[in-house]
């Protein structure tokens, strides 16, 4: 039997090695636009900032071991045609400009997602780089060596890491925010609101609620920036971390695919053709908190549908089980996390949401060190369900991201989560746990609601 796959970072890597587990007589073909896989972008900003010496140290995988294990690795061709009728691909040798026709049995699309360029006046000038690729990493790092004062686009979490970096390596940075908060899709005010100090603190210049209108080059060689409420800036460079889009144009009219352009699978990522699967940021997700589908790109997403393609390619093994789209970043040693629903988003799902906003130690005050945690848990009034968490303390709270979603994953309340088993020891918590602890303080919370005495 035939297996292609197209695209090989992130999910096209774990599809690859489940099919060689799970089907080891497969003849399997892998087509990649680059020379190398499974750039993480998130080395971007950790290279930038001086953690990560070097980009090569990033890649997992390189395609020599898996032309070892009898794969066909074609890097850099790229696929210009899919018949999902036929059964074929049309590609092209990107080195030769020769076309290749090739067949298969089953097929992995893992194209991933490019990148949406704003659009903006000047956009194209030079000065103005993006950040998704490995090359495009070299090639920031490489220019912001000559220049001090860099502007970012962008306050999601990419926007926010790489601004990090920058201002780790000595720039002076100027950070772009379109909405009226930083990580709007992540977290809600209050936590947000303390990253923006955070940022502050650390000399960063943040303009939340600030659209850009134009760009333009100075007499003296630098860059501005004009704003819709007719402000400018002056740069020496800008970064721009926008949003994605997933790259699903070969098999545009062959399988179902959202108004967004993803392509939509079962849950054992199979497309509507049932020769076709996809995964990755190609594809939706299911969210659990609101049991929809939902374009949510994550590298931890694509591993995990990538692995699943491959395992049901030729036999239904395992479903997803969905996502909560748990993710987090370490911010100035600030560790921010979060799972589930924002209470804006809870809301706006028509739940009847309320939150509650916990502060305190993490650890019994006699101890010799402490610090403070912060924890908003959203969760919905009606069934008590918990529909989501977010977490911001220089102790690491990333773990208990984790807790929650499978707390949410199970559709467990926060009378589950109030008394739920969880360890004691001074060194790490008091005897209730600090997640016991947000929410028995969201239980007082509901007394009245419940006419409870």
């Amino acid at each position: 039997m035939k297996v292609a796959i197209i695209g090989c970072t992130h999910a096209g890597i774990s599809a690859m090695n489940e099919c060689l587990k799970y089907y080891p007589n497969a003849e399997i073909t892998v087509y990649e636009r680059h020379a190398d896989i499974s750039y993480l972008s998130c080395a971007t900003y950790l290279h930038i900032g001086g953690d990560v010496k070097n980009l090569g140290d990033v890649f997992y995988a390189n395609p020599e071991e898996f032309i070892k294990k009898g794969v066909h690795m074609r890097m850099q061709h790229d696929v210009i045609k899919i018949d999902a009728q036929a059964h074929t691909i049309l590609a092209q040798n990107l080195k030769t400009r020769e076309f290749l026709h090739d067949k298969y049995d089953k097929l992995i699309v893992a194209t991933g997602s490019r990148t949406s360029i704003p659009v903006i006046a000047g956009i194209e000038n030079p000065k103005i780089m993006l950040c998704k690729t490995c090359n495009q990493a070299h090639q920031l790092s490489e220019a912001s060596k000559n220049n001090h004062k860099i502007a970012v686009l962008g306050g999601g979490y990419a926007g926010v890491e790489l601004t990090e970096g920058f201002v780790k390596s000595g720039h002076e940075v100027v950070l772009f925010q379109r909405n009226d908060q930083l990580l709007d899709e992540y977290v809600d005010t209050t936590i947000s609101e303390r990253v923006k100090k955070l940022l502050e603190d650390n000399h960063v210049t943040v303009l939340t609620g600030t659209n850009v209108s134009r760009f333009s080059d100075t007499k003296d060689g630098h860059l501005k920036i004009s704003t819709e409420d007719d402000n400018e800036y002056i740069v020496d460079m800008v970064a721009i971390c926008p949003g994605v889009l997933p790259q699903s144009d070969l098999l545009k009219g062959q399988v179902n695919i959202a108004k967004n352009g993803a392509i939509i699978t079962n849950a054992y990522m199979q497309t509507s053709d049932p020769d076709i699967f996809a995964a990755g940021d190609v594809t939706e997700i299911q969210y659990n908190p609101t049991l929809t589908s939902k374009y949510i790109p994550l590298a931890s997403h694509a591993v995990r549908q990538g692995t699943l393609a491959g395992m049901n390619l030729f036999k239904r093994r395992r479903k997803s089980m969905g996502s909560q789209a748990t993710s987090g970043m370490l911010l100035f040693g600030q560790t921010i996390a979060c799972t589930g629903l924002t209470l804006n988003a809870a809301k706006d799902a028509n739940y009847d949401a309320h939150h509650v906003y916990f502060e305190s130690n993490y650890r019994p005050d006699f101890m010799p060190t402490n610090t403070k945690i912060n924890i908003e848990l959203v969760y919905d009034r009606k069934s008590r369900r918990v529909l989501g968490a977010q977490f911001m303390s220089s102790h690491e709270v990333a773990q208990s991201a984790n807790t929650v979603s499978v707390i949410i994953q199970n559709n467990n309340t926060i009378d589950d989560l109030a008394y739920v088993d969880m360890l004691f020891s001074p060194n790490f918590d008091e005897p209730f746990n600090y997640l016991n602890l947000v929410a028995q303080k969201a239980i007082d919370k509901e007394l009245d609601y419940w006419g409870m005495d």
